[in-house]
């Protein structure tokens, strides 16, 4: 099914939680509202689920049918309701449905795809150069899978017209490409001997360089401003201020997620070249190391996403003065995005 496909199917999806209540809120937009005050562990463990990688195979027709069952069920108002087929409905929604545009989010860019997908390009991106190809091709597929999740899942509340969005992905693509590909033409062409110099290079580069996708691929946010709402999910208006603070914080957390899912293996597999395992089997290091990445990115990708609740706040009088007559309340909120 195309991704128009799709979102046809989305936009009928709306238009029946539509019929079912008199004001539509998104469901996904109530939901995270609702939990906003959830302690980092609590994010954690809601993200260990959205995360299942089935979730990027759950059929349309489950989702049409979770999502009718979380507009007319008064239960489900509730976050924390015991009913199972309320928490696998929220579950389905929340993984698949984007919480601006009530869409549903292309299969590969989906959360749950992006630790198959990014694990192995990681792992791919921080071997040792070979030649030209080896190094700029993983560095390519790498910012150009980042670049297409950051855009597709961050905040869509605003008006953009397709060329200007791709020209801004294609420049977020080159520029991180470049940037990741500095450390290793440095290493092929002054033969770096430091074995600690050689392993970080790479490693402060890919945190420099992940943090900087997310601005760029994300930076109209900061121009034309993102929505913010009252507790109730209700649009008071769009703000340049939120949309920074959602960009701001989002790049940190990927900083974290590559930063220590780099870092980690590279360390792991220093030592490892120490002992006599290694010696009598070479062959294992890359293996170890693969493994090594792909159980520190398990770890860490639902920690960075749970490090800021997806619904952030703002105090009112901080904002611009056009949003703060809209409404008495002292904070308002906005979606952060992934």
């Amino acid at each position: 099914m195309s991704l128009e496909q799709e979102e046809e199917t989305q936009h009928g999806l709306l238009l029946g939680c539509s019929d079912a209540v008199p004001a539509f809120i998104e469901p996904n937009v109530r939901f995270w509202i609702t939990t906003v005050r959830q302690s980092f562990i609590r994010r954690f463990l809601q993200w260990t689920e959205l995360l299942d990688p089935t979730n990027v195979f759950i059929s349309v027709e489950s989702i049409e049918n979770s999502r009718q069952l979380l507009c007319t069920n008064e239960d489900a108002s509730n976050p924390a309701s015991e009913d199972q087929r309320i928490q696998e409905a929220w579950k389905r929604s929340l993984a698949t449905v984007h919480p601006d545009s009530s869409n549903l989010i292309p299969k590969l860019f989906r959360p749950a795809a992006f630790l198959p997908f990014m694990a192995p390009t990681v792992f791919l991106s921080m071997m040792p150069p070979k030649g030209i190809k080896s190094v700029i091709l993983p560095q390519v597929f790498l910012y150009t899978y980042m670049t297409a999740f950051n855009s597709i899942n961050g905040n869509r509340s605003y008006t953009c017209k397709p060329l200007e969005r791709s020209l801004l992905m294609a420049g977020a693509i080159a520029s991180s490409t470049f940037l990741g590909v500095v450390p290793h033409f440095i290493q092929m062409k002054y033969g770096l001997t430091n074995p600690w110099i050689k392993r970080l290079l790479p490693v402060v580069f890919l945190v420099q360089a992940s943090g900087m996708n997310v601005y760029m691929s994300r930076n109209i946010e900061s121009i034309k401003g993102i929505a913010v709402m009252d507790k109730e999910g209700n649009v008071l208006g769009h703000s340049t201020i939120a949309g920074t603070k959602a960009i701001r914080e989002t790049a940190a957390s990927r900083t974290v997620l590559f930063g220590t899912s780099a870092l980690i293996p590279e360390i792991f597999t220093y030592f490892f070249k120490r002992t006599q395992f290694f010696l009598k089997n070479p062959g294992s290091l890359w293996i170890l190391k693969l493994s090594c990445t792909f159980l520190t990115m398990g770890l860490m990708v639902p920690v960075s996403f749970s490090i800021f609740p997806q619904i952030g706040q703002i105090q009112c009088r901080s904002h611009e003065e056009k949003i703060q007559p809209s409404t008495e309340e002292t904070e308002i909120f906005y979606h952060r995005g992934v």
